[in-house]
């Protein structure tokens, strides 16, 4: 039977020392990094538009505070705002604050000793006894007394412990980052959006006051003879078409302005004014941070790494549960039976000890918590794996579309002024008398609507170079220090 006690109490030992080591390597995997993001290589400008060819700058540095490079006071100043009163970003730093005073009080825990001192008082009856001629004796007793107890980390169970509650805490300083960087994006973008939308609308509404005319027109020349009544026809339906866009065009240009301000922390009715779209300044210089860079600047690749920590340190935990533990305590105070005798020398009482455990059987539920603590960190390296690759992703899609709108913003920049010469033409024209006033309403209407086209192009290089801006990540901490 003890030969039997010994084989069972060795087992967890060898399964241990079997394994290597106590946790897996806390580092990422290596990942396979690509020669160029896309399936074609980034060239070095996009397409000149508007005055502006945009650099990108292979192997640069992510930028900070990249918003200022729109050169615009008024959204760096809705920027400042939203971060210094998001509500959610608010909760996120509490949450933060919370699991670091959480980590704090766990790592002193498992440091130093704990001293909690005790008092108790009781009256009591002795055991009674069967045909005993005294009646049973009733007394009180009197206990105050300092207890000590460590916990001394043999196999670095505890030491394990803290590391995951640390890498944990990590993630979530990872989340807060990251939602930082997404909220000032998506300001920028939305008030971005806003403004174009806001141009939109106000050209929107002109067309809708040209057509009209052209319809009115059309109608009188048909009434003339001129026009056929399809030609009439077809002109009111221009119209009416543009008139049933505008609704869901304004409708749109509100909601932006409303997403907008609680983006702010204001209520929706308190929206800001509508930045001057004419204003943005496009950045002309946009980083293209390598492969490598990329990884240790991403929040969300740093918080994959940061769960990759945690899972193997779990594994250390489940693994050290394996090994005994061991325990030392003290007591001293004071007992007696009543509190003159109790607070005398004679009350004086302390204990000094050690205890040690060994798991010897419990259904296997131990090896089973170490080999899912296993699985878990298995999971995080491939979970780590995704999120590069996912990176890249993102990376080499968003230097995909910013080109492509670059090269659409010159074409529809060809377009509108193509359309503007074509109207000035036509106006002249009409003013000199060889065409007809129709055809100037007719004309301006191509020239306004070559004007949208422009303006939605010149949108998504805005709102794309902010979402290349924020792929790039963070600064790395290094580089911030």
């Amino acid at each position: 039977m003890n030969r039997l006690s010994l084989c069972l109490a060795a087992l967890p030992l060898t399964l241990a020392l079997g394994a290597c080591a106590f946790a897996p390597s806390s580092q990422p995997p290596a990942v396979a990094q690509p020669a160029q993001y896309g399936v074609e290589a980034t060239p070095a400008a996009s397409a000149a538009a508007q005055g502006v060819a945009q650099r990108f700058e292979q192997g640069a540095r992510p930028v900070p505070e990249w918003w200022k490079r729109y050169e615009s006071e008024a959204l760096n100043a809705l920027v400042a705002e939203g971060l210094a009163h998001s509500p959610d970003l608010a909760a996120a730093e509490r949450n933060l604050a919370g699991a670091r005073e959480q980590l704090r009080g766990q790592v002193n825990s498992s440091l130093l000793p704990s001293v909690d001192a005790g008092a108790d008082v009781s009256r009591r009856r002795a055991l009674t006894m069967p045909n005993l001629p005294e009646p049973t004796a009733q007394y009180n007793v009197f206990t105050g007394q300092i207890h000590a107890k460590y916990d001394l980390d043999l196999f670095g169970a505890a030491r394990f412990a803290n590391a995951s509650l640390a890498a944990q805490v990590e993630q979530q300083a990872f989340q807060l980052e990251s939602a930082r960087r997404s909220l000032a994006s998506n300001i920028v973008t939305g008030a971005i959006t806003a403004a174009a939308l806001a141009e939109r609308v106000a050209l929107t509404e002109k067309q809708v006051v040209l057509a009209r005319q052209v319809a009115r027109d059309t109608q009188r020349r048909y009434e003339l003879g001129s026009a056929s009544q399809n030609d009439a026809l077809d002109a009111d339906q221009d119209a009416a078409t543009l008139e049933a866009s505008l609704p869901g065009l304004r409708a749109r240009w509100h909601a932006t302005r409303h997403a907008l301000a609680v983006l702010l922390g204001r209520n929706p009715d308190q929206a800001p004014p509508d930045l001057a779209f004419s204003m943005l300044a496009v950045p002309q210089q946009v980083p293209v941070v390598v492969p490598s860079e990329l990884l240790a600047a991403r929040p969300d690749i740093l918080f994959a790494d940061a769960v990759v920590q945690a899972a193997a340190a779990d594994v250390g935990v489940a693994t050290a549960q394996l090994f005994p533990s061991l325990s030392l305590s003290a007591s001293m105070g004071k007992s007696g039976f009543n509190w003159p005798a109790a607070m005398s020398g004679a009350g004086a009482v302390w204990a000094i000890g050690a205890s040690l455990t060994q798991p010897i059987f419990h259904g296997g539920a131990l090896l089973a918590e170490r080999n899912a603590a296993k699985e878990r960190y298995e999971a995080a390296l491939l979970q780590y794996k995704q999120t590069v690759l996912t990176a890249f992703r993102d990376v080499a899609d968003t230097l995909s579309r910013l080109d492509a709108d670059g090269q659409a913003l010159a074409s529809a920049e060809a377009s509108r002024r193509s359309a503007e010469q074509s109207y000035r033409n036509t106006a002249s024209r009409v003013r000199l008398g060889a065409l007809a006033p129709y055809t100037e309403y007719a004309a301006e209407q191509h020239y306004v609507a070559a004007r949208l086209r422009e303006i939605e192009y010149a949108n998504a290089r805005l709102t794309e170079t902010a979402a290349l801006f924020q792929a790039m990540g963070s600064p790395t901490r290094a580089a911030q220090q």
